[in-house]
């Protein structure tokens, strides 16, 4: 088993409770981690043989791109898109930041990880 990261995909989204949150957007960072059986991948030196990680940042952006109110839900639908394009994959980890958060004080970002197996 080992470990593909993707770390601080920046990204510019609409999600948040707020109206305002939709219409103004804010900065987003996504941290990826996936595992799967990397051994065959590691001897043949194939593509097709392992998790392709511009796929991933694919299905990252995508979710990204669809407006919603929490960030638990947008984690939950990356975690969902890929167990269902990426077959090889047989655990995933998000965290979906929010940076500069709209909650009356000086946070830098706010952050929900979630953590699901096959």
């Amino acid at each position: 088993m080992g470990t593909i990261r993707l770390k601080n995909i920046k990204i510019y989204a609409f999600h948040g409770c707020l109206t305002e949150e939709g219409q103004i957007g804010s900065d987003y960072l996504v941290n990826l981690s996936v595992k799967a059986d990397l051994n065959k991948a590691s001897k043949s030196d194939e593509l097709a043989d392992t998790v392709d990680y511009v796929m991933l940042q694919k299905i990252v952006r995508e979710e990204m791109a669809i407006r919603a109110k929490l960030l638990e839900h947008v984690a939950k639908r990356i975690i969902d898109s890929i167990l269902l394009k990426v077959e090889m994959v047989n655990e995933v980890k998000v965290t979906v930041a929010k940076r500069n958060p709209p909650i009356g004080g000086d946070v830098a970002e706010v952050s929900v990880t979630i953590k699901e197996k096959r």
